[in-house]
């Protein structure tokens, strides 16, 4: 099953753009680790319908797919990496 079927593809540009915000948001330290996947979800409920027009209820699915897609990338990068040591 590959999630990013369920995405639309007006949406798949929120994708990288969390992903920044997410290393920004590591970077500063200003919220522990464990806070981020909440903050970028909150973000992409924010931005995602705005991309893709209007705060419908599918707008807001889409948002949350997006979030999960990027933590989920994310996640699977540093696993990858931590095996390959």
């Amino acid at each position: 099953m590959d999630i990013l079927n369920y995405v639309v593809q007006e949406g798949l540009v929120m994708i990288p753009v969390l992903f920044i915000i997410g290393e920004i948001i590591k970077g500063t330290e200003l919220l522990g680790n464990k806070w981020i996947p909440l903050v970028l979800l909150v973000i992409s409920i924010g931005l995602t319908p705005l991309v893709l027009g209007t705060y419908t209820a599918n707008n807001i699915v889409q948002a949350v797919l997006v979030a999960g897609v990027t933590v989920f990338g994310n996640q699977l990068i540093k696993q990858s990496s931590k095996g390959a040591k």
